[in-house]
């Protein structure tokens, strides 16, 4: 597998668990969306818009227009805006990575923050992407246990390519 493919891989798989998540998350109630529980964030829907405000902040790297506004994003926003903010960013960078050369993947962005400087590939920026959202989507199943949602889908990897076959495989 060359790092096109593998890269392809990993924005559609990120944006299967993402819309997962959000249908899954959708039929809950505000009152469990918004209660306290002691994690990173203090709630599955400020999780949720942290997972969004960072997936928007590296797509500006990744595309290389970082104007990011931190004070736009930081606004409470209702929790259909975070869903459709959220699955509108994952799908963006499907849509954005799948246009990529391999070429375009390992192309270094330099990046420099008030946080910290960097220097690395594309498909780095997008794979730490990736890996943040699982981090946090952990944290939300967890959070989730603690108000009583118990229900959370599967979402591994291995998973979404048996899915991702089998739905290759009935659509011949």
């Amino acid at each position: 597998m060359n790092l096109k493919t593998l890269i392809n891989h990993s924005v559609q798989y990120n944006n299967w668990v993402v819309n997962k998540y959000i249908d899954w998350l959708s039929s809950k109630s505000d009152e469990q969306l918004n209660q306290e529980v002691i994690s990173s964030f203090p709630t599955i829907l400020k999780t949720l818009h942290h997972i969004w405000q960072t997936q928007e902040y590296w797509w500006g790297h990744i595309a290389e227009n970082p104007d990011f506004d931190f004070e736009k994003m930081a606004a409470a926003l209702s929790k259909e805006e975070i869903f459709d903010g959220i699955r509108n960013n994952s799908q963006k960078l499907v849509d954005y990575v799948e246009s990529l050369s391999e070429e375009d993947l390992t192309k270094n962005v330099k990046i420099v923050s008030p946080w910290f400087e960097c220097d690395f590939s594309k498909y780095e920026y997008i794979q730490h992407v990736i890996i943040h959202g699982t981090y946090h989507r952990g944290q939300i199943v967890t959070m989730g246990r603690n108000v009583g949602i118990t229900d959370a889908p599967m979402t591994d990897y291995n998973f979404w390519n048996i899915y991702k076959n089998a739905e290759v495989t009935s659509e011949a």
